[in-house]
Formats: C-alpha cells, sequence, structure tokens
C-alpha cells in the first residue's frame, strides 16, 4: 500500500505541468531615415535595409542566449520621412523601448538625445561619425558605435606612415562633410608624421557623368587636375560627398596610389573581412540578406549585440542596470576583430581596430604596430582622453 501511495504521489508531481516565469522582455528600437545614400558606383549602392539587416542578426543572437537566461529581445524599426520630426519619433519610440540604435545625421542625433534626456532612454549611435558628437556636443545617454572620422582618419595615416608614404597630394571635395574628414586628414598627418606637399579643391560644378561621353570625360579630366604636382609618394582625397574620389584610380597623371574616399579606404568592417572567426557571421549574414555585410550593418549590429551582452551579464532587463554596466568598467564585447572592444569612459566612444581595404580584400588593420599608447593601442585612434573637449550631461 505504501509503496503504491508513494508511486501515485510520483506519478501526479510528473504529470503537473511546471509553470515557468515568464520571459524578461527587452525591447530594442531602431531609428532612421527612409532611403539610402548615393554612390558613384552602381555595385556599391546600399540595401534599403542597410543597417537594419545587422540589427535583426543580432536580435537572433540575442534570443540564442536569452533563452537560457529566460530573456527575449524584440526589434521595433522607425523610417521617418523627411517631414517627419525626429524628437517627436524618438520620444513615441522611447515609451515602447528603453534602447534606441540611432541611424541618423548629427543635428538629428542631438534632437533626438535632448528630447530623451530625462527618460532614462539610452541611445546608440549606429551612423554618424561626427567627431563632435563625441567631443563637445557629446550627450550622457549616447554611447557611440559608428568610429570618428578622427579614427577613421589616423588608422589611414598610420598605415602611409608605417609604409614610409609621408608626402601626400591632398584633394579636397567642396562640400561641407568632405571639408570635416579633410580636418581630420590634416590632422592626422600632423600627429604621425606625415607631410602634405600640396592641397587641391575639386569644385563639385554638378553635371552628369553617366552619360555616352562620361568615360572619355573623366580619363581626360583626372590626369590633367593631378598634374604639375610637387613630389608625392600617395594621393589621399577626401570626398565623402561622392563627387570625384572614386575617378581617381589608375587616372592620376603621376603613377601614385590613392588613399582615404577611394582606393585604400578606412572602415568598420567589410565584405571580405574574414579573421577571428568573422567568416561565420559573413556567412550568416549572407544566407539571410543575400548580400554583403556592410559598415552600417556591423555598427547596428554591434549596437544591438552590445545590449544583449549587458543584458546577459546583469541577468537584467532593466534600463538603469544595463546602461550602467555598459559604461561601467567591466563591459566589453566581441565583435570578430582580433580584440575585445570597450568604452572611452570620457566619451562614451566604442574602441575598435579600424579596417583598410581597397574595395575586394583587407589590405591592413589598424592600429599599426609600433604605434604606442600607455592604455590602449586602440586609443592612438581619435581623440584621446588629454584631447578630449567632452563634458558629459
Amino acid at each position: 500500500m505504501i509503496r503504491w501511495l508513494v508511486a501515485a504521489i510520483g506519478f501526479c508531481i510528473a504529470a503537473t505541468p511546471v509553470l515557468a516565469a515568464d520571459p524578461i522582455e527587452i525591447g530594442i528600437g531602431y531609428l532612421g531615415r527612409v532611403g539610402v545614400k548615393a554612390k558613384l558606383s552602381l555595385v556599391e549602392l546600399p540595401a534599403e535595409n542597410d543597417g537594419l539587416a545587422g540589427a535583426r542578426l543580432a536580435i537572433e543572437d540575442n534570443n540564442t542566449t536569452g533563452k537560457f537566461l529566460n530573456q527575449h529581445f524584440t526589434l521595433e524599426e522607425v523610417r521617418l520621412k523627411d517631414n517627419e520630426d525626429v524628437a517627436k519619433a524618438a520620444a513615441a519610440l522611447a515609451e515602447r523601448s528603453s534602447f534606441i540604435i540611432a541611424d541618423l545625421p548629427a543635428d538629428e542625433l542631438l534632437k533626438a538625445a535632448d528630447a530623451l534626456r530625462d527618460r532614462g532612454t539610452l541611445l546608440l549611435n549606429a551612423g554618424a561619425i561626427d567627431d563632435r558628437l563625441r567631443e563637445q556636443d557629446c550627450r550622457a545617454n549616447v554611447i557611440h558605435v559608428a568610429p570618428t572620422r578622427s579614427m577613421l582618419a589616423d588608422a589611414l595615416a598610420q598605415y602611409l606612415v608605417w609604409k614610409q608614404w609621408k608626402r601626400w597630394l591632398f584633394v579636397v571635395g567642396s562640400h561641407d562633410q568632405d571639408k570635416l574628414y579633410a580636418d581630420a586628414l590634416r590632422r592626422a598627418a600632423t600627429r604621425f608624421g606625415a607631410k602634405i606637399v600640396q592641397e587641391r579643391i575639386f569644385e563639385d560644378i554638378g553635371g552628369a557623368r553617366r552619360t555616352d561621353s562620361g568615360v572619355t570625360l573623366i580619363q581626360r579630366q583626372m590626369p590633367v587636375f593631378t598634374q604639375q604636382a610637387p613630389a608625392y609618394d600617395v594621393l589621399v582625397a577626401a570626398d565623402e560627398s561622392e563627387v570625384f574620389a572614386s575617378y581617381l584610380p589608375y587616372r592620376t597623371w603621376d603613377p601614385r596610389p590613392v588613399a582615404g574616399s577611394a582606393g585604400l579606404v578606412p572602415t568598420s568592417w567589410h565584405a571580405a573581412q574574414d579573421q577571428w572567426g568573422a567568416i561565420q557571421i559573413q556567412n550568416r549574414f549572407a544566407k539571410l540578406n543575400s548580400r554583403h555585410m556592410t559598415a552600417l550593418d556591423m555598427q547596428a549590429w554591434t549596437a544591438a549585440r552590445m545590449i544583449g551582452e549587458a543584458a546577459s551579464r546583469t541577468k537584467s532587463g532593466d534600463s538603469k542596470a544595463v546602461s550602467d554596466f555598459l559604461k561601467g568598467p567591466d563591459f566589453s564585447i566581441a565583435a570578430f576583430k582580433g580584440r575585445r572592444l570597450t568604452l572611452r569612459d570620457w566619451n562614451l566612444q566604442l574602441r575598435q581596430p579600424i579596417l583598410l581595404v581597397d574595395g575586394r580584400m583587407v589590405v591592413s588593420v589598424s592600429p599599426q604596430e609600433g604605434f604606442l599608447h600607455q592604455v590602449s593601442e586602440l586609443d592612438t585612434l581619435g581623440a584621446d582622453r588629454p584631447e578630449t573637449k567632452c563634458k558629459l550631461r
């Protein structure tokens, strides 16, 4: 009888369903503008989901880990049209998401950050590379995953100096963003010992180059534009506006390499990156999206994974706990770049190596050997602590 009673009780316990607690829901928003930036080359035109695709992949990765910790991550995507107010959109998105990945121009990012200052919402900047966002216009509720112009310029300058290509013919576009990149490159040249032997301005006077005579026109124009230059080792171009730089390789008057906005280009990520386990994320991304992973995709992936990493380490979905951990000394994230990435506590910029690519291959990775730093070699890229103008608020 006793044996039968014990067996019956055991059966009842085994048959009773175990009621698991509901998973902790962690909402992440993605805020950007509709449309993509134009490119000179048709093969480089970004996809409509540029950036978003990287964030979506990271949500899958977060949930793979999250299911063991009873955490569930979701992504809400908001794409703004030209006439929509970014501050209102950010405030509305913050009602449903404690973390927002932002792919916005600098001024709009600041508007969104100021609108959310008192809400406890953390913004992760995945797109804007402006140094001022990390310096005089820094905000305590914005973490910067995208590298700065100065980080990109320093990465390029280190390699050119390492190669002993220290004499630069410097060509700058006529648009504001070209001038910002030019400022970063001038600073890098001075910082690492390169010399700008001459600076030239390429004025954007408009006109279509995709015409029947376009190739002939460019073939004649670029050699003439670059002739009679002082002796130089490399032509460095600052052309973020995508007007002329892509036409420079193989068309300069003197046979010289091109770097900067064309030729050898500094970037946070490239489809050719296959070191440090990167081939697995490249393959997974391509399988899901039928295209290659861009720098913006990787920056958005990293931003979403940073939230996932902090949530798993704190075992919490609380926005303050996650934000405090991200900004604290114990945070780091692996991102297939050979080093664990950390935040600079003085301006909330993510330290990261910069790839130097030629369009088909990764040529090198900066920081370069021999450029030393007392804390981290990664701090040889961009504004260092003694240089910062940031006062987080």
